[in-house]
């Protein structure tokens, strides 16, 4: 399920995909939005925080629960440029967010249809709305690039080539 404001925020996302890219990281970006206004974003900073758990999800989700002073994101839709990993997907379904929109799938570790559908498994007490594929194009493509640069000869690999 896509409305017509999600393109915007994916676009949004998208940029926040982008610095992760600058600064070393797998380029995912993600930002929680309330009541048609962004109230948290995030980026992937596994490797400058040295936090497994610091994927953009996560970092939206505890952006968006410090803003709105409470866990439980009902009321919230969560915009991320990759399809959410197990773990992601695992804290949103516990901070009870609404809806998650996505742009690129994630065939190797996504968990909103890829290789499970945990977002919507039905013995699940909460099972947000997905909306999949906005941007998808887009959103594959910056992942695309920071993988190929950093495939290329001469190139720091550093990271542990995990997409989420």
């Amino acid at each position: 399920m896509t409305l017509p404001v999600d393109e915007g925020f994916m676009q949004e996302a998208l940029t926040l995909a982008r610095a992760a890219a600058d600064a070393g990281e797998v380029p995912v970006g993600a930002l929680v939005v309330h009541d048609g206004v962004v109230i948290a974003r995030g980026a992937n900073r596994t490797l400058r925080d040295q936090d497994p758990t610091a994927h953009a999800e996560v970092v939206a989700l505890r952006a968006a629960a410090s803003a709105l002073g409470r866990w439980r994101l009902a009321g919230c839709t969560l915009y991320v440029t990759l399809e959410p990993c197990a773990m992601c997907a695992g804290a949103i379904v516990l901070a009870r967010v609404d809806r998650v929109v996505f742009g690129a799938w994630d065939e190797k570790a996504g968990m909103a249809g890829s290789l499970e559908d945990l977002l919507r498994h039905p013995r699940l007490n909460h099972r947000p709305a997905v909306g999949a594929g906005v941007a998808s194009e887009a959103c594959g493509a910056v992942l695309r690039d920071f993988f190929a640069a950093r495939r290329s000869p001469g190139a720091d690999d550093s990271g542990d080539g995990h997409t989420g």
